[in-house]
């Protein structure tokens, strides 16, 4: 075996278990934004008095319920996975945001999702590439 065949089979084996990590992480984020919907659907604490501290109703809380269904959905399409990621980023930025100035909470928990997703994000980009270039048809 010669050294470009040995360090292409290392490549190919890292880019294996890159891939394995990056679906066992969007398994896991979407399990959580999953679990995070049900409890905004059921408008259980502590969703509610979030909710209510944002000053935006129900419809709001149910919106973003629906938006953390429809992103869990997409974390296991592989052509929208990492558009999911991104997305959730934004929402993570808003909820952390959220949690710190407006509801008084801690910012660990949202913020460490949005770092999970930041990772899916980055580890998928270039699907998201992709489908970018099928959207715009470049």
């Amino acid at each position: 075996m010669t050294t470009a065949e040995s360090k292409a089979d290392r490549t190919a084996a890292s880019g294996r278990a890159l891939s394995v990590i990056l679906w066992i992480l969007q398994v896991v984020v979407a399990g959580f934004f999953l679990i995070s919907a049900m409890g905004k659907f059921s408008n259980v604490e502590p969703a509610k008095s979030t909710f209510e501290a944002i000053g935006f109703g129900d419809w709001f809380r149910n919106l973003v319920a629906v938006l953390e269904v429809a992103g869990a959905v997409a974390l296991f399409v592989p052509r929208l996975a990492g558009l999911a990621g991104l997305a959730f980023v934004g929402l993570m930025a808003g909820a952390t945001l959220t949690e710190l100035f407006v509801s008084g909470g801690g910012g660990v928990l949202p913020l460490t999702a949005l770092v999970l997703c930041a990772v899916i994000a980055w580890g998928r980009r270039q699907s998201t590439a992709r489908l970018w270039a099928v959207v715009t048809r470049r």
